[in-house]
Order: structure tokens, then C-alpha cells, then sequence
């Protein structure tokens, strides 16, 4: 069964809101500064959101079985 594009979403979104508050107090022990850390956290959100969004989206173009039929023929 394929997931809908907005549950692919609201996955990545949550996924995000977890991963980015570690990036944030990673940075903010790093350098100190709330500031900095906030924007370094804001860019890795956006970012990263979006490339988990495509990278789910090109997993489910690949046939289910597909991969593990490749490693068989070898």
C-alpha cells in the first residue's frame, strides 16, 4: 500500500521537529549563542524537510520487491 503525499509530509514534519531541536542545542553548546543556533536550526529544517519529502517520494516509485530481485540474480 502507497502513502499519500500528506502523510509523507506530516512524517517529515515531525521527523524534522525532533531532529532540528538536537541540531539546535548541538549548535547553541557549540557557539554559544541562541541566536546562531536558531537559524543554523531553521536551515537544517527546511532543508533536510525537503529532501526527505523527495527521498520518500522516489522510494515509492520503486516496485516492491524490486531491490531484493536485483541481489538475487547476482
Amino acid at each position: 500500500m502507497k502513502e499519500s503525499h500528506l502523510r509523507s509530509v506530516l512524517k517529515g514534519v515531525t521527523w524534522r521537529i525532533l531532529a532540528t531541536l538536537t541540531t539546535v542545542t548541538i549548535a547553541f553548546f557549540i557557539t554559544g549563542d541562541v541566536k546562531s543556533a536558531l537559524t543554523i536550526g531553521g536551515i537544517e529544517f527546511f532543508g533536510k524537510l525537503l529532501l526527505y519529502y523527495l527521498h520518500e517520494r522516489a522510494w515509492q516509485m520503486v516496485p516492491s520487491g524490486s531491490i531484493r530481485s536485483i541481489f538475487k540474480k547476482k
